[in-house]
């Protein structure tokens, strides 16, 4: 589901694809990969085993470890050695050859810690304008942060797309609906959570939602429509 986070999976064994819900012509498959920034649904199809690790990173930790612009690969699966660099090209058949899992997560974990030493450090404008948006659900308006940071709106969203991926806007959108589907999974109707939230009315929600997810409230709660949508696959989990 969006959330805004960037996940490094390396893995080995049967690969998986990760298909666009907006859009299923846009589709990757590979056994690692790196996707930036999840602002859409996506869904993952596999067959036969899967075995790796995955690791969540907020798109501050991501920018540090990568190196690179959050706004070129946000949304985009990619193949790590396009951000781990090529030194990292075999990084999964080391993490195969490991005997046990507590191998692998120190490998993994020591490869992390050096990326955070040595990559470019995050302008602290952009970690208070990320931390806020976050604390208040993305309920902040963004010419309110750009005051706080004492920048331009222009100037926080340029730096914002470069460190976190997407805009400031875009970024409160996905952590709105994140907000309005925890307080409907905690038992509120989806009025009740777009109300809470903070959505101007309900068709205003439903925009957003079936804009974000690729269907509307209704039909996501649907067992049937979910069957229909993914198969025997089932939704990548969040």
């Amino acid at each position: 589901m969006p959330d805004g986070v960037v996940r490094v999976m390396i893995g080995f064994g049967e690969p998986v694809r990760v298909v666009d819900a907006i859009d299923p012509r846009r589709a990757v498959s590979g056994t690692s990969m790196v996707t930036g920034g999840c602002t859409k649904t996506v869904i993952g199809e596999h067959t036969g085993v899967l075995a790796g690790v995955t690791v969540l990173l907020t798109p501050l930790a991501a920018y540090r470890i990568c190196g690179l612009p959050m706004a070129e690969w946000v949304d985009r699966p990619l193949d790590p050695v396009h951000l781990l660099g090529t030194r990292e090209r075999h990084f999964d058949e080391r993490l195969a050859e490991c005997p046990d899992w507590s191998g692998r997560f120190g490998l993994v974990e020591d490869l992390l810690a050096a990326r955070l030493r040595d990559g470019p450090l995050c302008c602290p404008e952009v970690v208070d304008a990320w931390r806020e948006l976050v604390r208040v659900d993305g309920r902040a308006r963004v010419d309110e942060l750009a005051d706080a940071a004492g920048w331009s709106v222009r100037r926080l969203e340029r730096r914002f797309r470069e460190q976190i991926g997407t805009s400031p806007k875009t970024m409160a959108q996905v952590l709105r609906l994140r907000a309005a589907l925890r307080r409907h999974h905690a038992g509120l109707s989806w009025t009740e959570a777009a109300t809470e939230t903070g959505y101007h009315d309900q068709p205003h929600f439903v925009r957003t939602f079936k804009g974000l997810i690729g269907c509307t409230p209704g039909r996501f709660r649907s067992d049937q429509e979910v069957r229909r949508s993914v198969g025997e696959a089932g939704w990548v989990d969040s």
